[in-house]
């Protein structure tokens, strides 16, 4: 069991997160949160924001253009030190 602040569920089921919480986390009045379950737990997070998934988009998006350029170097670094293939 983890350790932690114990909170009262209101009538309505609301509950307090603590202040200390939400601010490590910032998370303020009105801000929206995800709430799921994982692992038979409880899981209360910030949602991805529309900036945080586009700037993980871009950096994927970078490094599938890097992969894709890397078999071209690979393949002149092989032709300038073992010469072209012998015909067969």
């Amino acid at each position: 069991m983890s350790k932690g602040e114990r909170r009262k569920i209101g009538e309505r089921g609301q509950v307090t997160i603590p202040k200390e919480l939400r601010e490590r986390f910032g998370i303020k009045g009105g801000d929206d949160v995800v709430i799921h379950e994982e692992a038979g737990k409880l899981v209360i997070e910030r949602p991805v924001t529309r900036e945080e998934l586009a700037e993980g988009y871009r950096q994927r998006a970078q490094r599938t253009s890097e992969l894709a350029d890397e078999p071209e170097g690979v393949s002149t670094e092989a032709n300038d030190h073992l010469g072209d293939a012998p015909e067969w």
